[in-house]
């Protein structure tokens, strides 16, 4: 989409395309869009193609609002050459480059392969701009194509299940935004999520009554390969396996029970010592091969308790008759014969950094999560890399966060070993940095590309669009785009452009959270949609409430997740456009400040706004203490704005002190295992304005 007009009125220069492309050079000459589509075919077509020009046309008319009218010719025409039909099409090989040349003769696509054409048509919408005569198709000449081959999302659909419907508006997304991977986690202990022929109790037991059919996987799978992704499945084990083993307890190390344990549910094992298990294990994974035919199968492998084997006397003793000295050397027995498994059946296996814990064969793909130090150590081991350490999107950490975190940066993710050292927790050592770490050019041809997993555990499927975009977009352009394109006040301008188009196209983020809000604030919605617009959630697990001083132990129900800080985004962009006017005001751009005022003062009289409908309303008296420091921050605000009464800056420094330390509770794990957590789990988003603004109070006040 084209240029977007801020609080500001300064406009983009470019398009807000993203990811940015290789090579972009804007060109005079901008095309009127007035309804319609031809096509012009060179090259390769196939029936995916012309189903990819139908998907386009009927997008770039709901962006533009202009549609075709019979008997008037198209108003674009579209000239694409297909170079080759791409035997590695749905690979990690598949041809994706593409050039693209726009302008007041229509489009001209050139695509290596069908995968380059559809990455292409994905960046031709984003040429769509609003101008006021109209909507135009900027012209420019565009070269293009990724960084890296593995562009991933994994999803979470075991802790909360999501429905076909909701993982097709997750594939549109993507291939809007050229993310090339959907991983879904099908089974944990929470839930085994595929129809099993061979294993029936899989969907009367473990499924817990939500789980896919085979006859939806197989759509499933089509239905994104038709947008050039592919589905790589993971069924997680040994461990994670609570669910799976409700349904077929001969296979668990420890005893599990029916009702669901809650605190089992996580530590659950199967028995490797039982050759059963693998008899069991290779039927299923037959099966579930036979629906994904992906190349790739994940198996998980992460967070195995020790105990869980070595607490099992006939365990402990086969490890004994075997030499297995510990868990970490029977896990890797296991893998291996996993390993045989899938090669087997064609497939490459694919599991969590805990694999390369022992020696395991080096064909596996690591996927590291617990921090950069094991994408340099799997890579050094030989192994090919899927890097999902630093883009955790479950940690609800602002898109800006995952941005700067480079794929093939050794440093990108982890603790500080000295913060750790000193907690005294040995469950984190494996968080944290190795400032030995090295990338060399030669270990970063092991690492095939990157995805951003969401953990389900607080999300719902009415949630799941708002936790994935538009950070997923800013991580597609990470993860796509030149290691040298970082301009993160780049990102902030182009991410509300971005992400107002996704919804133009389908995707539910706002819609969803209204809804949300409206069962919080029936009778007026306003108040609590002005407070969650500056404000976000906390960090780093701690609205999981899972361990620190906001620890809440986990109970057989599960928690609802219908409270404010559920519905907030972790990225405000009413803050971020506050805060780049507070920037110019502050710069000599006197003329922002009744505009600056203006928002202030909205932020200060919501709060008795929302007193006033929690008298009648209890759900809405959570976010009380929020919504008064939001005043008390606005009052800072305008303080240093106006000729303020004496005082104000020391009240202005004391609720800016408040809000930023509220911040630091939730920066890392280690911060969310010592600190309280603010009220309503929310953190004050216009806060860095603010102290903006305090510190650059001295200068004379603006007129009213």
């Amino acid at each position: 989409m084209g240029g977007v007009q801020g609080v500001a009125g300064n406009c983009l220069a470019a398009p807000a395309l993203m990811p940015q492309p290789v090579s972009y050079l804007p060109r005079p000459g901008a095309l009127a869009l007035a309804g319609g589509v031809q096509v012009e075919w060179q090259g390769t077509r196939s029936a995916l193609l012309d189903r990819a020009v139908a998907r386009f046309t009927q997008r770039l008319a709901m962006l533009s609002a202009r549609y075709a009218t019979p008997g008037q010719p198209a108003g674009l025409t579209l000239r694409i050459r297909c170079l080759d039909a791409d035997p590695a099409m749905l690979s990690i090989h598949m041809k994706e480059h593409y050039h693209l040349e726009t302008g007041p003769e229509g489009a001209t696509l050139v695509a290596d392969g069908p995968a380059g054409v559809l990455r292409g048509l994905s960046t031709l919408l984003q040429l769509v701009e609003r101008q006021e005569s109209g909507p135009v198709l900027d012209a420019a000449v565009i070269d293009d194509s990724p960084r890296f081959a593995w562009r991933g999302v994994m999803v979470d659909v075991s802790r909360h299940f999501m429905s076909v419907t909701a993982l097709e508006r997750q594939l549109d997304m993507m291939e809007l935004t050229r993310l090339n991977v959907l991983h879904l986690h099908l089974s944990d202990g929470q839930g085994f999520r595929v129809e099993s022929r061979l294993y029936p109790r899989l969907q009367q037991v473990a499924a817990h009554g939500a789980y896919y059919t085979q006859r939806q996987i197989h759509e499933l799978v089509a239905y994104a390969a038709d947008r050039g992704i592919r589905i790589v499945p993971e069924f997680d084990a040994p461990g994670h396996s609570y669910a799976l083993l409700q349904a077929y307890p001969q296979y668990a190390a420890q005893p599990v029970t029916t009702p669901m344990d809650p605190k089992r549910v996580v530590r659950a094992a199967m028995d490797p010592s039982n050759p059963q298990t693998y008899v069991f294990l290779s039927r299923l994974y037959h099966e579930m091969a036979g629906l994904f035919p992906d190349a790739y199968f994940h198996v998980g492998g992460d967070e195995v308790r020790p105990d869980e084997w070595t607490g099992n006397p006939h365990i402990a003793a086969f490890m004994k008759q075997h030499g297995y000295a510990d868990a970490a050397a029977l896990q890797a027995a296991f893998t291996r014969r996993i390993y045989s498994m899938l090669a087997h059946e064609g497939r490459t296996m694919m599991g969590w950094d805990e694999l390369i814990d022992a020696p395991v064969p080096a064909s596996i793909v690591i996927e590291p999560w617990r921090g950069s130090r094991y994408t340099v150590a799997a890579a050094a081991a030989g192994h090919p890399v899927v890097v999902s350490a630093g883009y955790y999107l479950d940690l609800l950490l602002p898109a800006a966060d995952y941005y700067r975190v480079d794929p093939l940066d050794p440093q990108g993710n982890g603790l500080p070993p000295d913060q750790v050292a000193q907690a005294n927790v040995p469950a984190l050592n494996p968080f944290t940095l190795d400032p030995a770490a090295r990338m060399t050019p030669e270990l970063a041809t092991h690492v095939m590309g990157a995805e951003a997993p969401l953990w389900t555990e607080i999300v719902t499927e009415e949630m799941l669009d708002t936790r994935l975009w538009p950070r997923c977009a800013a991580l597609a352009e990470r993860f796509w785009s030149p290691a040298s394109v970082r301009d993160e006040a780049s990102l902030a301008r182009r991410l509300p452009v971005v992400q107002s188009e996704l919804e133009m196209l389908g995707n539910r983020a706002s819609a969803d959270s209204h809804r949300m809000m409206a069962r919080l604030a029936p009778d007026d919605t306003a108040p609590l949609s002005v407070l969650l617009s500056v404000t976000s959630p906390v960090r780093n697990y701690a609205h999981n409430h899972v361990f620190g001083p906001s620890r809440v132990a986990p109970t057989l129900q599960a928690r609802p997740l219908d409270h404010a800080a559920d519905i907030a985004s972790p990225d405000s962009f009413a803050a971020a456009a506050f805060e780049r006017d507070v920037r110019a005001y502050l710069a000599g751009r006197h003329d922002l400040v009744a505009s600056l005022r203006a928002r202030l003062e909205t932020w200060r009289g919501n709060d008795s706004r929302l007193r006033g409908m929690a008298a009648t309303d209890p759900a809405l008296r959570e976010v009380l203490p929020a919504s008064a420091q939001l005043a008390q921050l606005a009052q800072a605000g305008l303080d240093a704005l106006n000729a303020a009464p004496a005082g104000w800056r020391e009240r202005a420094e004391a609720a800016v002190s408040t809000a930023r330390a509220q911040f630091d509770a939730s920066r890392s794990m280690l911060d969310v295992r010592k600190q309280p957590q603010p009220a309503g789990d929310l953190l004050q988003d216009i806060t860095p304005a603010i102290a903006l603004l305090v510190q650059g109070g001295d200068q004379p006040p603006m007129a009213h």
